[in-house]
């Protein structure tokens, strides 16, 4: 089994969810739950998050010897990071078969993470 980090990305997420009402809420949150039962059935879900709004973001950037701390997310884009699946699945085709069951709105990447090997404890 390959572990993989699933990116959800669009421009505002925020605003087009509070425009829209009931029904399409219940078709979002329908096709998450379609991915989710999905992935439990070919691999392990193992984590899964909706993130907070961009303007909320903190990043820490490099800056000579330290870090300066600025507001809002790493990258000046139109699209936004929205939230996150990290699932284990068999392999690369099935995680892509599974991120197009997520909901159309979104942009969606899939990266294979790599084991770099747990830090001495």
């Amino acid at each position: 089994m390959t572990r993989f980090l699933i990116l959800m990305a669009e421009p505002d997420h925020f605003a087009r969810w509070n425009a829209s009402g009931d029904a399409e809420h219940e078709r979002v949150l329908a096709e998450f739950r379609a991915f989710t039962a999905a992935v439990r059935e070919r691999g392990r879900f193992l984590a899964g998050e909706a993130l907070a709004h961009p303007r909320d973001a903190r990043t820490l950037r490099p800056d000579g010897d330290g870090r300066r701390l600025t507001e809002g997310p790493y990258a000046e884009t139109v699209e936004q990071l929205g939230g996150f699946y990290l699932v284990e699945l068999p392999e690369l085709a099935t995680a892509l078969e599974l991120a197009a069951l997520l909901p159309r709105e979104y942009d969606v990447e899939v990266r294979e993470c790599l084991d770099v090997g747990a830090p001495d404890e």
